[in-house]
This record gives structure tokens, sequence and C-alpha cells, in this order.
């Protein structure tokens, strides 16, 4: 995954939003994830992104998996911006992975982009012989914290 955040105050920095781009990335290491400046930054309040139509293949079977993606972020400096969020999520549809996997793979990449203060991906796939799996993975990661300091 690129990030194209060299000057994310300068919207004439986005290349893929306001152009006429059709070819999806083949991979998510292809994938550009675009930012701009958060102009509300002095405020905690929550980005809700969903993307009904994701899709991946089972590293197993090779069959299509489907889910129902929801990314929610209080931004720090920085916001995704969402075209170039599309193609990225648009480049898994032929990635052999496991849906726990995924989950967490889009929040570690989305972290990377954007330095949220919090962020909750959560994957609500189809089901597969009448069992539906939702994985969620948040930063930062409150069940750690909880864990260690149990110790």
């Amino acid at each position: 995954m690129k990030i194209n955040a060299s000057q994310p105050s300068s919207l004439t920095d986005l290349t893929l939003l306001g152009h006429s781009e059709n070819r999806l990335p083949q991979s998510p290491e292809e994938a550009k994830l675009e930012v701009f400046a958060n102009r509300n930054a002095q405020r905690n309040y929550w980005i809700e992104l969903d993307y009904p139509e994701f899709s991946s293949v089972c590293p197993v079977t090779g069959q299509p998996d489907t889910a129902h993606l929801t990314i929610r972020y209080i931004p720090d400096q920085l916001c995704l911006e969402t075209k170039s969020l599309k193609f990225y999520l648009a480049s898994y549809r032929n990635l052999p992975s496991f849906n726990e996997d995924i989950v967490n793979r889009l929040l570690d990449d989305l972290c990377r982009a954007c330095s949220p203060r919090r962020m909750i991906v959560s994957g609500r796939f189809s089901p597969r012989g009448g069992v539906r799996l939702t994985a969620t993975a948040e930063f930062p990661d409150i069940g750690l914290m909880l864990t260690e300091g149990a110790r």
C-alpha cells in the first residue's frame, strides 16, 4: 500500500479525486491511499464509512468471500480520501486471505495512512455453511490495554 501524504494540506495533491481513473489496483500493495488535512482537528468527531460490497478470496477453497465493511474513526491531523479508499478496498477482490486477517490488515494500513486518534474496522462476512463471521479490530487496542493492566 502506498500512502500519498507528502503535502496533505493541499487538495491539489490528490491524484484520484476529480479524475476519471477507471483501472483498479491489482493488489493492496499496488493501491494508493490518499489523505487530506483535517480542518477540524481541534475536535473529536467520528467519521463512519460503509462499504457493503467488499470481496476477497478464501485462501483454502478459492471461493469468493463477501462482506459489509464498516470503518469508524476519529481523525487527528489527516482524513482518508474516500475515492482512494474505494480503490484500495477493491484491490482485495483477488487476494486470498482469511476474513480475520483482512480486518486486521485493513486496520493496520488505514492507521498507517492517517494516524487517527481512534479507529474501529468491522467486517460482517456473508455466511458460509450457515455461519456468519464478523471480525472487529480497533486502535488503540483497548482489549490489550485492559489485559496488560490486569497483570
